[in-house]
């Protein structure tokens, strides 16, 4: 793989605007590893060579690159402690700061107005080679629709690193659609958003976290360029770079889990339903259930806790048929409703043991959520 080299140097000088820097230092700063005992993963290189200058980041995982608007005095590279940096960035008294770096020092100079510091530094070439986003062949992609779609499924990702798998989001573009899917085992979530113009031909299982910095990066709408270079996913916005790994493994095969065939169907009022669960969760205590209880012309939401008290509400609807009662994990029921759209929300049901779907007005978007078995 086509890597970029660090360009050591004995000379880098740059003179920049202090809000500039911090501004840019924040963006990278988010790469920069927190877990780690190699020192200079939590670092940020600063490189400056070609008249530019550019930061970057990376835990081995994700990495970060972006531009800094500068005068280069001097090029070379050098990896400075990230948070140190950030930190002392946004408290710099002046407008105009310079930074230099003297190799034989081990040392960057940071000057601001009247106050100055020296920080010790890690030599670049020590720094991790990172992947050239510029060899990937990107492709334009709305950043609304990417991040539409990420909102409604990011939910139902794993927090458990033992399934690596399930804690990234499977993402698919194809025939004129983005999908995206996400499972913790007990819920997933799945959305398909219409994409205009030619969509990169693209199938990978993302990690959630970078999905996470790349919504913070984008959130300014606009375009962003996404691509794949081997095994990096390469997402582009406004100048700056993240790359991330490709979860490697079998996403569950979601189509099949989904039940074919429900017996019951229910259409309510989404935001209504969910200030109801949003207050009966209250009383949810010590993964206690949220009881609904669909009987003629109404569902009953309910829980009890032991020691705790127990809270009941109801809402009328259009049911048929003999009472139903069927548990469900408090926040995940939840998650399920606010990830769905729409101003009415249809909850499909078989008995108390099999998966609830939750879905809006369209089939473009659906939650299965698995039910909790309820005692006695």
């Amino acid at each position: 793989m086509n890597q970029v080299e660090s360009v050591i140097g004995a000379g880098l000088k740059i003179i920049c605007e202090r809000d500039e820097l911090a501004q840019k230092l924040a963006v990278v700063s988010r790469g920069v590893s927190t877990r780690t005992a190699v020192q200079i993963l939590g670092g940020i290189l600063l490189r400056a060579a070609g008249g530019r200058v550019e930061l970057a980041s990376t835990d081995m995982e994700l990495s970060l690159r972006t531009t800094l608007e500068a005068r280069v005095d001097g090029e070379g590279s050098v990896v400075v402690p990230g948070r140190l940096l950030v930190d002392l960035s946004r408290l710099l008294p002046g407008s105009e700061v310079s930074l230099e770096h003297r190799e034989e020092e081990n040392v960057l100079h940071v000057r601001c107005g009247a106050a100055e510091y020296r920080l010790n530094t890690f030599g670049a070439e020590d720094f991790p080679r990172l992947p050239d986003p510029e060899l990937a062949q990107t492709s334009t992609v709305d950043a609304d629709v990417l991040l539409e779609t990420l909102a409604s499924v990011g939910r139902a990702v794993s927090r458990d690193e033992a399934r690596p798998v399930l804690t990234g989001i499977l993402v698919r573009f194809g025939d004129g659609k983005l999908v995206m899917a996400a499972t913790d085992s007990y819920r997933l979530a799945y959305r398909e958003t219409a994409v205009e113009g030619p969509v990169p031909d693209l199938e990978a299982i993302v990690p959630a976290r970078a999905l996470e910095e790349l919504r913070r990066l984008a959130t300014g709408g606009g375009s962003l360029e996404l691509g794949v270079q081997e095994n990096q996913v390469v997402f582009g916005v406004d100048g700056t770079w993240l790359t991330t790994r490709r979860i490697e493994g079998q996403f569950p095969k979601f189509d099949e889990l989904r039940p074919k065939e429900f017996k019951h169907e229910v259409t309510l009022p989404r935001e209504e339903l969910l200030d109801v669960v949003r207050r009966t969760a209250v009383m949810a205590h010590r993964n206690s259930p949220l009881r609904l209880r669909f009987a003629e012309g109404e569902v009953t939401v309910w829980t009890q806790t032991q020691d705790v008290g127990e809270a009941r509400e109801s809402l009328p609807l259009r049911f048929e048929g003999e009472p139903l009662e069927i548990g469900f994990n408090a926040d995940f029921l939840r998650d399920g409703i606010e990830s769905a759209s729409g101003d009415e929300l249809r909850l499909r049901l078989i008995d108390p043991l099999r998966p609830g779907l939750i879905q809006g007005p369209a089939d473009d978007f659906w939650y299965l959520i698995m039910p909790i078995r309820l005692a006695g």
